[in-house]
């Protein structure tokens, strides 16, 4: 690494986030000034058609160190690998738009990785652990997908897909480059598409023989959340199958 690299990258992917993304953008912007190491914030536009992009090259005018990369809109996944395969940080940690996990969570994630773990998952099941706001039948369908997730792809990790998550940067690019239900090749698509491509990045981090660390953070429910519960755990189901059967069919020893 050299010596004027970062030490951390954040990465905000962001789909039609023209009014959320000021706050978030003052939110992160002030914690990086407060911290004694060098630092970049990567905000990764998903094809917004509102003024998302406009936003961001407004605050880039005052602070240096914000990147902006411009994608089609290929959905989250594809956007957070694009933002996490250009960081140049030797930690990396991507988050939602929305802060629902708040940025000061990211001395815990960040102590983690440099007391030697690949990987840190943000969980809101750790002990410890703070949800807020959250409506018991987003609570009941998030319990009920992550015992599908312990049972067929990932057991033992309690909360695969808040999305905070943290890594070291050769892990990340190693994982990032290996995606392959979103990878390099994911086409464009219409409207939100909430995937999980996080249980994939697990599980790709297990196989490899990195390890994983849970930490327990704060997490916010907006009600303005970009979920359809149906549509998106539907998605989400046959997502962890296709890890299984990418896994069983050899796509992931190489």
């Amino acid at each position: 690494m050299s010596n004027d690299q970062p030490l951390l990258s954040i990465v905000v992917p962001a789909y039609n986030e023209e009014r959320r993304l000021p706050t978030t953008l003052e939110a992160i912007i002030a914690y990086l000034r407060e911290q004694d190491y060098p630092s970049e914030l990567i905000i990764v536009d998903d094809g917004s058609s509102d003024g998302t992009v406009q936003v961001v090259e407004k605050f880039m005018q005052s602070y240096p160190d914000l990147k902006l990369i411009r994608n089609d809109h290929r959905g989250k996944a594809y956007t957070v690998r694009t933002g996490v395969l250009a960081a140049e940080g030797q930690y990396v940690i991507f988050t939602d738009a929305d802060l629902a996990v708040p940025i000061e969570e990211t001395g815990k994630a960040l102590a983690a990785l440099k007391d030697g773990h690949d990987v840190v998952i943000g969980s809101r099941e750790a002990p410890g652990a703070q949800r807020y706001n959250e409506p018991f039948y987003r609570h009941l369908m998030g319990r009920v997908f992550n015992l599908i997730v312990r049972l067929l792809a990932l057991p033992g990790l309690q909360d695969t897909q808040c999305g905070f998550k943290g890594l070291r940067h050769e892990v990340a690019q190693d994982l990032f480059r290996r995606l392959r239900l979103y990878g390099a090749d994911a086409g464009t698509i219409k409207g939100g598409a909430v995937t999980g491509f996080d249980v994939e990045l697990l599980f790709l981090a297990r196989k490899r023989g990195y390890s994983i660390k849970e930490v327990p953070v704060q997490w916010y429910y907006g009600s303005h959340a970009k979920v359809n519960p149906l549509r998106d755990s539907w998605r989400n189901f046959k997502d962890v199958l296709r890890v299984r059967i990418n896994d069983w069919q050899g796509r992931y020893d190489t």
